[in-house]
């Protein structure tokens, strides 16, 4: 299966995704509810969490793609037994919070580990098939002795699981309940842990938001019940799942937050209006909007997330977007047979093969300079503190030297207008990025991509039409003698071009 670069867009934002919502639900976490719109990653929360910072929803899902990024079967001993090792490690060096189920069974888990070792006389880190089955069994035995043991803590983590086996329905249901039962062994949790993953898969290969796709997966029983709470979100109000610590009622309000702002043309504007009703829902408002979070990303796409979620987002242990990103695309080509190599992106050093610097001031606002990906060593020299990079970009290329504010933004070079999921949303996210740099402290801000001959002019004419109320036809004969170029065209220019003139209706006096 060949994944084209919208499906490689979305597989890539399931992570993140998941990541913002986390991050932006975490300050109102068992708070009272707060307004729609009220939402902000401000931070504290249980752990307490510095601003844009990731919980343990998002946490235990990092410990899962750690795994699924080399493409194990995540059916399979070897790959659960990595993944309670996972689950574990985290526990013990990086829980700032932990569910009472969770940590129950992983305590449990570690003691049956830590048994078994004595009786083969090995370290526990020796063992392997031996650590999946001791979680299996824990939450096992959690279930039988608790009767409310359906808890969100594996829907919160699984969307990352729904990137494993792409092309495969059946197998990604399957690593969704095999996943789940380590820690939960209730069949509620399994059946909403393969929902979801397949709502996820459907989203990344096909562009739609279906939560009923996996219904088939399920048992006929299952099946119906679920069919009816499937119904009971849509119809009502999402602020009536506030009990949400139940897996059940935690999926409920993260689709019927979906839902309930989905329009007939959606745009990425979605991501942030269903996030944020999910939020104010309240209660258990991370993990909801974590759950929410990933169906959203696998849907629009990395290049659909707000550039300053992306830019504060972060966690343990000790990554950022760009590093969500990889294993997200790392998963989802692993799954498909096609892996990342060493040396390609997302996790080659260097994407740097342009030697042609540039470096010229935007004329509409000098504070802007325009240039190359040979540039962005040279930010000092140019005189700029902030980047916005709208190429890819290697490990090492990543906040170089003198850049205290850099936003990778996601935009295809490519002629087929598929290939973007929402590309005029995408230009104008890309405009704004450097209005916010700009904007903050007055940074002198450098906007390149690779070889500023397609990205680079589109988003700086459009900046220059949205925020500095220069003419589009005098932007972009402006933007031509700047980069020394009498003609720029092509299906970035041209839509920048077309958002700039709607762009100019708005502010432009009526004749």
């Amino acid at each position: 299966m060949q994944l084209s670069p919208v499906q490689k867009d979305r597989a890539a934002g399931v992570l993140l995704g998941q990541a913002i919502g986390d991050a932006l639900g975490v300050p109102y976490e068992f708070k009272p509810p707060i307004a729609a719109g009220a939402a902000f990653m401000t931070g504290g929360g249980l752990g307490p969490y510095s601003p844009g910072e990731w919980s343990d929803d998002t946490q235990m899902a990092v410990c899962i793609a750690q795994v699924s990024a080399s493409g194990g079967d995540l059916t399979g001993g070897h790959s659960l037994a990595d993944i309670a090792k996972g689950f574990y490690k985290w526990r013990h060096n990086g829980a700032s919070d932990i569910g009472n189920q969770t940590r129950a069974v992983i305590d449990k888990a570690a003691l049956m580990i830590g048994g078994a070792a004595m009786d083969a006389s090995m370290s526990k880190w020796e063992l392997d098939t031996e650590w999946f089955r001791a979680f299996q069994q824990a939450a096992a035995d959690y279930s039988e002795t608790h009767p409310k043991s359906a808890g969100n803590g594996a829907l919160m983590r699984n969307g990352i699981v729904g990137l494993t086996r792409l092309a495969n329905r059946e197998a990604t249901a399957a690593a969704a309940l095999a996943v789940a039962a380590l820690t939960h062994a209730d069949p509620l949790v399994g059946a909403s842990c393969v929902l979801h993953a397949e709502a996820v898969r459907v989203a990344v290969i096909e562009g739609r938001l279906d939560i009923r796709a996996g219904l088939d997966l399920l048992a006929d029983d299952e099946r119906v019940q679920w069919g009816e709470w499937i119904d009971e979100a849509e119809r009502e109000d999402p602020k009536s799942f506030k009990d949400n610590g139940f897996t059940v009622t935690a999926f409920q309000a993260a689709w019927s937050a979906i839902f309930h702002t989905m329009c007939e043309q959606p745009t990425p504007d979605h991501v942030n209006d269903a996030l944020q009703l999910a939020i104010s829902i309240g209660h258990d408002t991370d993990t909801v909007a974590a759950i929410a979070g990933a169906l959203l990303g696998a849907r629009y796409g990395v290049s659909g997330l707000r550039h300053d979620w992306r830019q504060q987002v972060h966690g343990w242990p000790g990554l950022d977007a760009h590093d969500l990103i990889r294993l997200g695309l790392q998963t989802a080509m692993a799954g498909v047979g096609q892996p990342i190599l060493d040396g390609k992106w997302p996790s080659i050093a260097t994407t740097g093969r342009e030697s042609r610097t540039l470096g010229v001031q935007l004329p509409a606002d000098p504070g802007v300079v325009l240039g190359t990906e040979a540039d962005l060593p040279r930010v000092a020299e140019l005189g700029c503190d902030a980047a916005v990079s709208l190429s890819r970009l290697g490990t090492d290329d990543r906040r170089p030297t003198g850049v205290t504010k850099h936003l990778e933004q996601w935009l295809v070079d490519r002629e087929d207008p598929a290939d973007n999921g929402d590309l005029a949303w995408a230009l104008h996210d890309s405009a704004d990025a450097v209005r916010d740099l700009r904007d903050s402290a007055e940074q002198r801000v450098l906007l390149h991509c690779a070889r500023a001959e397609h990205r680079t002019p589109a988003v700086a004419l459009l900046y220059a039409v949205k925020h500095c109320h220069q003419p589009p036809t005098e932007a972009a004969n402006d933007i031509r003698k700047a980069l020394g170029r009498s003609v720029i065209d092509g299906l970035l220019w041209r839509t920048a071009m077309a958002e700039a003139a709607a762009v100019e209706c708005q502010w432009s006096p009526q004749e």
